[in-house]
């Protein structure tokens, strides 16, 4: 497409090298320069007017337009506009947030390390791992078990924890002491005839005979998601958690529950693992603590966690780690502020109540020839999309039929993701039921233009 040359497009494809993008393609097509938001929509600057069914990256749980979050950054700002935690130095803002999110986790905690990102906590979670398993004198016990489709983030070490290919190829990934297990999706991994319930039996046993094999004293700790995100929001099968949980108590790893995407309300409570009954000893959180308003991520260690890496640093007379930002005063001010808003307005309910609602719309599509599988919990969902039901496939190429359907969609003014041909749907907290049903509406007329189109 040709742009103008002193546009914003001309200019982003000039000087930008994005994100989860083919930098080839983007100096064809260029991007969506989006201007203003309002609510669950944002507009570009050409006035084109979408509702954003992924809250941005799963993440803007109030919307684009809370003057709350604005006010507050300004207060902070014009009070003390950054402040350091390293060398004993705080703020107010970051003691009242460590103080409202160990009053929140669902089981007990004991500290919260402040960072910017979901990839920089995950990252910083397992150098301290290795930093704990050298205070207790195991320095052979390096190793961490992830999944399969797992997300946990894109830097040097939170990639290799993630199990998506196109995150490890061509990057030398991933490093050396990164395991990965099988995925818990049901419909798509399961033998014929396989219940849910049969399935997580085998998928905790093939952890067990993995942790087995490897050297269960070589093991330090498993990470998930209570949910599956960008996999393709993978919702886990009757009684997972539950045995992956007990084979994990046997050999003494540490659970860390990923809630980058699923903490504070989006499964339908505060936390992903209070809806799977998850005990993690670690939680990572980031996304929807400050509604992405600022950046600004986190995670919650236990005792037993913190306890070694302590004794560590004193031993040494340091813990050699952190980040100009992490902790920022301003940051956590917005995420305080946005806490608050959360539980005023009992938007976790909201989840529940509009999550009900799209997913019962999806359902009634599930007749149509392009659904293949619908799934989520909560205010997360996706279609599954397949040219073929019984072969449970699409398009010869993977991901076309999804990209098809996601550019239409966009087209009708409603931005989604897809991973492959799963089309993810993962709007803000605070969309009401008009939206939802605007939603589901466009998705319909779309699904019936593609299918005239490519069946």
């Amino acid at each position: 497409m040709a742009y103008s040359p002193n546009s914003p497009e001309a200019r982003d494809i000039a000087y930008h090298l994005h994100s989860y993008t083919d930098a080839r393609r983007h100096e064809e097509t260029g991007s969506v320069v989006l201007e203003k938001g309002d609510g669950v929509f944002v507009e570009d600057i050409h006035g084109n007017r979408y509702i954003e069914a992924m809250a941005g990256l799963w993440s803007v749980a109030l919307g684009f337009s809370e003057k709350r979050l604005a006010d507050a950054a300004a207060r902070q700002m014009a009070k003390l506009p950054f402040a350091h935690t390293f060398s004993y130095k705080s703020n107010g803002p970051v003691i009242d947030l460590a103080e409202k999110l160990i009053s929140l986790a669902p089981v007990p905690m004991s500290k919260v390390f402040f960072t910017n990102s979901g990839s920089e906590a995950n990252d910083t979670i397992l150098k301290l791992l290795w930093y704990r398993s050298n205070s207790m004198g195991q320095p052979q016990r390096k190793k961490i078990i992830s999944r399969v489709r797992g997300y946990h983030g894109v830097t040097i070490a939170s990639a290799s924890l993630t199990g998506l290919p196109n995150n490890h190829r061509s990057f030398d990934l991933p490093i050396a002491n990164v395991l990965h297990t099988g995925s818990p999706h049901h419909w798509k991994d399961a033998n014929p005839g396989e219940s849910e319930e049969d399935f997580a039996t085998r998928r905790a046993e093939e952890l067990e005979a993995m942790i087995l094999a490897e050297g269960p004293e070589t093991i330090m700790a498993f990470i998930g998601e209570p949910v599956m995100g960008a996999g393709g929001v993978v919702v886990p099968p009757a009684t997972y958690w539950e045995k992956i949980q007990a084979v994990l108590a046997k050999y003494d790893i540490l659970l860390i529950a990923d809630e980058v995407i699923c903490g504070f309300g989006r499964t339908g409570n505060m936390f992903g693992s209070q809806t799977y009954d998850m005990r993690p000893d670690i939680m990572t959180m980031s996304k929807q603590l400050s509604s992405s308003y600022l950046p600004i991520s986190a995670f919650m260690i236990n005792e037993k966690v913190y306890g070694p890496i302590a004794d560590e640093s004193h031993r040494i007379g340091v813990l050699g780690h952190g980040f100009t930002a992490g902790g920022h005063p301003v940051a956590s001010a917005v995420a305080l502020e946005n806490l608050k808003i959360i539980e005023e307005r009992d938007l976790v309910a909201n989840a529940r109540e509009m999550g009900e609602r799209l997913r019962g719309r999806f359902h009634a599509l599930e007749g149509h020839p392009l659904v293949g599988e619908v799934r989520g919990v909560g205010l997360i969902a996706a279609v599954e999309l397949v040219t073929n039901k019984e072969a449970k496939t699409a398009l010869e190429a993977p991901g076309a039929l999804g990209g098809k359907v996601a550019a239409a969609l966009q087209a009708r003014g409603v931005i989604v993701r897809n991973m492959l041909d799963a089309i993810a749907f993962c709007p803000p907290l605070i969309i009401k039921a008009d939206e939802v049903d605007m939603i589901a509406d466009r998705f319909e007329a779309v699904l019936n233009d593609v299918a005239a189109e490519v069946l």
